[in-house]
């Protein structure tokens, strides 16, 4: 395809994907190694003692919650990181003033968060086979689950990176949010251990069903409803493209 919008996205899509993959020391070694950690300690000597849990090994429970986080933390910072670059050195002045519409704008960086977001995650996967044998219970389940996951955070990166006007900006979410809402979004418990009142005020988490539905697809099991989940998902997806467009249509924070 030779059309001006095609090639346009590509390009964008390129250059994000040529930006990680050339500091991959920065980009793809540290969530593995991070990611080993949290399997020897929590999975080994933690894991040991707790034993089993909802009919798996403890190591087996973890293991999606952990993809899935590296999934998350990675797709966010790359857009968040990337677009703000381009807003500080001002190149991103020449796709605004470009004949380039703006969700072909949000499409190439958001793409480029979930192209590392899915490479970490691949990584990740592999780091989990030196500790647990993986089975997977449903591929397609899996498969959209983490492709829809990289996308709703590639876009939170992005708003988060509109509105940033420090490098210190872009951390702050991932800093007091991101990281709270995925610790205590079910990664290493089953939200049926917790008191009932508990549990209720954990299924306001969006981070419980992205990662409850990600572990149905390796395990069968979820403590929420799959359709629920993917629900939710699709309407995070929609709600936040749209704040995006508005913010990049009305030059928010990118127009001096």
């Amino acid at each position: 395809m030779n059309h001006p919008y095609w090639i346009a996205l590509q390009s964008l899509v390129r250059k994000e994907v040529i930006r990680f993959t050339r500091i991959w020391v920065q980009t793809l070694v540290p969530p593995a190694i991070t990611m080993t950690l949290y399997f020897m300690i929590f999975g080994n000597l933690i894991g040991s003692r707790i034993g089993q849990m909802e009919g798996f090994s403890y190591m087996e429970f973890i293991m999606p919650g952990l993809i899935m986080m590296a999934v998350i933390t990675n797709s966010y910072a790359n857009v968040a990181s990337s677009f703000f670059s381009s807003k500080f050195q001002r190149n991103v002045e020449e796709l605004l003033v470009a004949p380039v519409p703006n969700l072909l704008i949000i499409g190439g960086y958001v793409a480029g968060g979930v192209a590392r977001g899915l490479c970490v995650g691949v990584i990740v996967t592999a780091v989990a086979l030196l500790f647990v044998d993986i089975q997977i219970h449903n591929l397609w389940v899996l498969a959209l689950t983490v492709l829809m996951t990289a996308i709703i955070f590639s876009l939170g990166g992005l708003i988060n990176a509109v509105f940033a006007k420090t490098f210190d900006d872009i951390t702050i979410i991932p800093t007091f949010v991101l990281t709270p809402l995925t610790y205590l979004g079910g990664v290493f418990y089953s939200i049926s251990l917790l008191p009932e009142f508990w549990q209720g005020v954990s299924q306001l988490n969006p981070v419980v069903y992205t990662i409850n539905a990600f572990r149905y697809g390796f395990l069968g099991i979820s403590d929420v409803s799959l359709g629920a989940s993917f629900a939710l998902m699709a309407a995070f997806i929609v709600a936040l493209t749209a704040v995006a467009y508005r913010l990049i249509d009305k030059g928010v924070g990118l127009r001096s």
